[in-house]
């Protein structure tokens, strides 16, 4: 007996620099805001497009009131003034009622026929967020590519930035998770970092990346930059450890220096007057200094993690009576079936 559940999907763009691109992504939705069935044979519908207006420089403002007016399925948001990438994310998703949150970029390289696989690789595998994994090298330029592959390693690895690695803006979220973490994410948050505080499965799912649409990038290198220390800020305190670990190394190596300093003494090594002491001062003080920073910069840790807005638990309701919990196909009809 097949499943009549209906995976309802709200799509967020955040809008900047859409003038030129918003027609294509528009159009390129169309197809699935009428019901369609996913390649595992899962039924869906995109029943909203919410465009985060983030006040930039072109006249994106206007494309947005039209595709409003003729489109019932387009739903704006408007902000204020610029915030940001992340900060109109988040507005969007605020904004969002469906079973499932998709976040696609405004410049047209993420493929809206993906969104169907997504679905399917969600509900196979029971994750409440997915991630795109670009099967084609994503279209930038190598400096670019090669600098965010390598600061997400690094977050990886030394940061404690979760699965960095993972992260994409092209996401498939939990309506719930994702209306969670816009509810209590603080002021400067890093998107997928607040995901990972709360998400309790993470994949991905391969697609392919289109060229964007006809614009400059809005990003900068220095916007980058900024971008990726907003991550490491906002990852954990990781690196605050790291310090009060180096600390602790001197101030060790300090006390067993100056214990073989005194043995050679001892032994009537020459050695100069006041030498010793000052080298034991010097790395015992600096590893006491470290440890000090170091502890004082937890302190400091646990006061950024309230103000980021981090939870200590997210209550949501049995998985099982949700979405994730409708994971058997229902029949295929014939012509039915447009997911990738």
């Amino acid at each position: 007996m097949s499943d009549p559940y209906v995976h309802r999907i709200s799509v967020v763009t955040p809008v900047y620099q859409g003038e030129r691109t918003l027609d294509a992504l528009a159009q390129s939705i169309e197809p699935w805001t009428r019901e369609f069935t996913t390649p595992e044979g899962h039924r869906a519908i995109v029943t909203e497009v919410i465009l985060s207006y983030d006040r930039g420089p072109d006249d994106s403002g206007a494309v947005i009131r039209r595709l409003a007016a003729s489109k019932p399925w387009i739903r704006p948001v408007w902000l204020s003034r610029n915030y940001g990438q992340h900060a109109a994310t988040l507005a969007g998703i605020a904004s969002s009622g469906g079973d499932w949150v998709v976040t696609l970029d405004e410049d047209g390289q993420h493929d809206p026929v993906f969104i169907g696989s997504m679905i399917d690789t969600a509900l196979r595998e029971q994750a409440d967020l997915v991630y795109a994994a670009p099967s084609n090298r994503p279209p930038h330029g190598f400096v670019r590519n090669t600098a965010s592959k390598s600061s997400k390693k690094l977050l990886e690895s030394f940061l404690g930035g979760g699965r960095a690695s993972q992260f994409n803006s092209y996401r498939l979220i939990l309506g719930e998770i994702a209306r969670s973490v816009a509810a209590y994410a603080g002021t400067g948050v890093y998107l997928d970092v607040a995901l990972s505080w709360v998400s309790a499965h993470t994949v991905t799912s391969p697609v392919l990346l289109r060229e964007e649409g006809d614009r400059d990038s809005g990003y900068s290198y220095r916007r980058l930059f900024a971008h990726f220390w907003r991550m490491v800020l906002t990852s954990g305190t990781r690196g605050l450890r790291f310090v009060t670990g180096v600390g602790a190394l001197f101030f060790i190596g300090g006390i067993v220096f100056a214990l073989y300093l005194v043995i050679m003494r001892a032994f009537a090594v020459d050695i100069p007057a006041g030498w010793t002491s000052q080298m034991v001062l010097t790395a015992v003080g600096i590893g006491a200094i470290l440890m000090a920073l170091g502890i004082v910069a937890e302190y400091l840790g646990v006061a950024v993690s309230s103000a980021l807005g981090r939870p200590t638990y997210l209550i949501v309701r049995d998985p099982l009576s949700g979405p994730l919990g409708h994971r058997e196909p229902a029949s295929k009809e014939p012509g039915g079936e447009r997911g990738a």
